[in-house]
């Protein structure tokens, strides 16, 4: 109770400031005219009693003070007079705090603007419950880590019985096709998933409106759940605007009823590694296990499975739990072909899943750039504060002289700091938030990483935490500089400003040359990526781009249900587009090169071996829209029927690995691949040139072309060749011109294909460099501004020297001395903090270029010429930055520098 009454007072003294005040000052004038009293009742005059009483009692000042250090708040109060004094500080120099504040800024912008990626991407919570412990489970080939393969249900069966360290193990699976939900005049795109009914308990979710599918059943072969379906947040307020009567209302999807029994929450989102791009969200509905799915090999379906594993339960003993209970599994595939592909399981954390390790690696890379960025505006801004201070020196002193601890001293200097550093904090808030949104109109649209520009509470606390060290280490160093200090040279008129010795030059030059070091770092690795998307832009693609655009068409394929779409959505798709004004060439893709929209592989037998190459079904005209030529056979034409031979076209990869003779591309022309159709054998027609083909810098995997015209609803591939198509244009006309005619025609086929994703194939080109190019845009912007910090400061520096020696140069120069020699004394300091700060750089440099080897093509992680060029940049920028400031020494005029002291 003692200790709350005395912090209950505290708290009084600190809001009744002026009363307690005022209390006081009554009180202490109450005892010096009692003493005075007294003092004049022993013979006194009134003058003598009031001094001789005032000696007695001592000072006012200090027994005020007393007492409010004894009340507990003299700290606060100090704490408000150093920041209203750091307020006027601000205001009587303009252009310094502009200069601290605008630097810091900068390096808490771009430190926040990236921690809120990192922690977006890979720091996020899950919406699931213990989401650590959830775990992938996929089977592969144990000697080829290249392809998973999803799994059957006996096999998801036999690990739920045998497993002793998953708590359970559940599955689920996509829907058929493209998915759209029926509205009156158009069809809303989603993203449809076929699950368990215990997937969402195992997840720990549940819906937060209606009831899962366990509540009606949890056996999947049981069929109790046929024909419900979840819906997710954002398919529930597009659609129905989130009335809450949709519970048990029957909609329709690719002309399929469901009843609608629940609601996942706002931020449910399963799976979550997959793009929803152009889709309102996802739906759910429950597996419905058919006998077909009891047995393994072909015509079952695949499925892919999640566990949660047991409390404690390290991944090294999975696995090895695993690896034993797939040995028996494996051995019950039909061929051997089936076994070997279903000998391994692996295993992935599900939070691990979702970003690759490309994409972690370039944002770690990233965010240690920003770091260094924000570590140069601190020493940028140190060197600032230390100069102000040494010309702060005699005030120092004087408060010194006057009483004042050192420590008082360092607090008011560092409550200066802490005021710029949170000016600078607010206005880096609005660097952050505009360099994301600068980041998210640069990136590639099919790159897979989601900017956001909401900062959270860990990203504001690391804000804050930035802003606090910011001001300690950019104040505490020239603080406690500053009241080292002695006090009489200071205090000595006409004496030399203490400080502009030879040991704060050399501190302040050691400061720089560290920025110089840092920066060149930044630099190089900005060279390095700049120099690989040089080299990226040089490579031969084999094709033409220029003047093509392409339409990603998300094909609604329920309106076409029963029908041959080729017949009824294709040709006369490209009947209306070779009509448009200004159309060369009109055709058809399932995916242009380069692009990141649907792919297709396809697994079959040829030859008695397995063969595995990309699918890509296209029309007769995207040779003559492309121009890419052949190296054997032929393309397709237009002689090219539905009831014509069936002929497929393959590339170089698929000669190198198929081929009977690897080396010749003619030796594959005329081989059968499989039968199209029942008693349709397909052969080999033509074998393309050398094409880039998903990549620039990754070389082209095996790929097999198939003509559009061919693929009936006979066709083992026309499901999947037709779920989604690109229309290619070849036109003299601008785009902008095209797109609202192109938009119209698309209508015109079905009303879901108005808002396709429409571009260019120059600009499909320019997104392919991916990462690349985003990270070099970012570390453009960032070796920027760390050269711009780097030369202010060598600026500022010999500015500052150069003032300060003023009367020492106008000595020189009246003493007989060359203007040229002072010139070459200036720009000899400025060059040896320059070589200095190159060739530690250049050492950071060497072991910094090993964080984006992966991003680099064509050139080494230790390029000569990239670092080469990096610091002759900043060698130059330096060097003219001391210009000035050597002019200005040059210039002196030395009757006036006399007169200075």
């Amino acid at each position: 109770m003692t200790g709350l009454r005395a912090m209950m007072s505290r708290c009084a003294a600190l809001f009744g400031r002026r009363d307690s005040d005022a209390e006081l000052d009554e009180e202490l004038r109450t005892h010096l005219e009692m003493a005075a009293e007294e003092n004049r009742r022993n013979g006194m005059n009134a003058e003598e009693a009031l001094r001789s009483a005032r000696v007695s009692f001592g000072g006012v000042t200090q027994s005020r003070e007393s007492f409010r250090r004894g009340e507990g708040v003299l700290w606060i109060e100090n704490l408000k007079r150093d920041v209203l004094y750091a307020l006027r500080q601000m205001r009587r120099s303009p252009g310094f705090a502009t200069t601290v504040i605008g630097t810091l800024a900068l390096g808490i912008g771009a430190a926040t603007a990236m921690f809120t990626v990192v922690d977006h991407m890979l720091l996020r919570s899950l919406p699931y419950r213990d989401a650590k412990s959830l775990v992938l489970l996929n089977e592969r080939a144990a000697n080829d880590p290249r392809f998973f393969n999803n799994e059957t249900w006996p096999d998801i069966h036999e690990w739920q019985a045998r497993s002793h360290t998953f708590q359970e193990i559940s599955f689920w699976g996509g829907m058929t096709g493209r998915n759209y939900l029926e509205g009156e005049s158009s069809a809303l795109e989603v993203g449809g998933y076929l699950v368990s009914a215990k997937l969402f308990p195992m997840l720990g979710v549940e819906p937060m409106l209606g009831h899962g599918f366990d509540a009606i059943s949890s056996d999947d072969a049981a069929g109790k759940n046929a024909g419900n379906i979840i819906l997710s947040y954002p398919v529930w307020q597009a659609a129905y605007g989130g009335d809450k009567g949709v519970i048990g209302r029957v909609i329709h999807i690719n002309s399929t009823a469901y009843t609608v029994i629940g609601v996942m929450p706002r931020d449910f989102s399963f799976p979550m590694d997959q793009p929803h791009g152009g889709t309102a969200g996802q739906v759910w509905t429950a597996m419905q296990l058919s006998a077909a799915d009891q047995q393994r090999g072909n015509g079952t379906r695949y499925f892919e499975a999640i566990g949660r594993l047991k409390p404690g339960v390290t991944m090294k003993a999975v696995q090895a739990e695993m690896n034993a209970i797939q040995k028996t599994i494996a051995a019950e595939y039909p061929d051997k072909e089936s076994v070997l592909h279903h000998t391994v399981v692996a295993l992935q954390r599900l939070p691990d899943s979702l970003v690759d390790a490309d994409m972690k690696k370039a944002l770690l890379a990233l965010f240690a750039a920003s770091g260094v960025l924000w570590l140069i505006a601190c020493v940028n801004v140190t060197n600032l504060l230390l100069a102000r201070s040494t010309a702060r020196q005699r005030e120092i002193a004087v408060r010194g002289a006057l009483g004042a601890s050192g420590w008082r001293v360092v607090q008011q200097m560092m409550a200066e700091g802490l005021v710029m550093s949170a000016a600078a904090a607010v206005l880096g808030i609005g660097l952050a938030i505009g360099g994301i949104r600068l980041a998210e109109s640069v990136r590639p649209i099919h790159l897979n990483l989601n900017l956001s520009t909401q900062l959270n509470f860990p990203i504001l606390a690391v804000l804050c935490g930035l802003t606090l060290i910011s001001a300690a280490v950019s104040t505490a160093w020239p603080a406690l500089l500053a009241v080292r200090a002695p006090i009489e040279p200071a205090l000595r008129q006409g004496g030399a400003q203490a400080g502009t010795g030879r040991r704060h030059h050399r501190l302040r030059g050691v400061l720089v040359a560290a920025e110089i070091a840092m920066s060149l770092t930044l630099l190089v690795t900005c060279g390095l990526l700049l120099r690989t998307i040089y080299t990226l832009r040089r490579v031969p693609l084999g094709y033409r781009t220029d003047h093509i655009i392409v339409a990603n068409l998300n094909v609604p394929a329920f309106r076409f249900a029963g029908t041959d779409m080729s017949q009824t959505l294709y040709n006369p798709l490209l009947e209306r587009a070779q009509h448009l004004h200004g159309v060369q060439t009109a055709g058809l893709m399932s995916e242009v090169p380069l692009g990141q929209t649907f792919h297709i592989l396809l697994t079959l037998r040829m030859n008695g071996s397995t063969v595995a190459a990309t699918l890509k079904a296209v029309s007769p005209d995207i040779q003559k829209i492309f121009g890419f030529k052949m190296l054997g056979g032929r393309f397709f034409n237009h002689e090219d029927t539905p009831t014509s031979q069936a002929y497929a076209v393959v590339n170089p990869a698929f000669v190198r690995e198929y081929a009977p003779d690897k080396h010749d591309p003619n030796s594959v022309l005329g081989l059968k691949v499989w039968n199209l159709r029942k008693n349709v054998p397909m052969y080999i027609v033509g074998v393309q040139d050398e094409l880039r083909q998903a990549s620039i810098e990754k070389a082209s995997q095996p790929e097999l072309e198939v003509c559009l015209c061919q693929i009936t609803p006979a066709s083992g591939i026309y499901q999947p060749t037709t779920m989604a198509m690109d229309l290619a244009i070849r036109t003299d006309r601008p785009t902008s011109e095209m797109v609202p005619e192109l938009r119209s025609i698309l209508r015109q086929a079905s009303p879901e294909l108005e808002n396709a994703t429409i571009t260019t194939m120059d600009q499909i080109v320019e997104d392919s460099y991916g990462s690349q190019r985003l990270a070099a845009h970012l570390l453009e912007i960032f070796g920027g501004a760390a050269l711009l910090l780097c030369v202010a400061g060598l600026y500022g520096l010999l500015a500052y020297v150069v003032t300060q020696r003023t009367r020492e140069l106008g000595v020189r120069i009246a003493l007989g001395a060359q203007r040229g020699n002072l010139v070459w004394m200036v720009m000899r300091q400025a060059g040896g903090m320059l070589i200095a700060g190159v060739a530690v750089g250049t050492a950071l440099a060497w072991g910094s270029g090993r964080l984006v080897h992966g991003f680099l093509y064509g050139i080494s992680a230790h390029d000569g010429w990239a670092l080469a060029g990096a610091a002759l940049l900043l060698l130059a920028s330096g060097l003219a930055a001391a210009w000035l400031p050597a002019r200005r020494a040059a210039g002196v005029d030395p009757m006036q520098a006399l007169r200075m002291e």
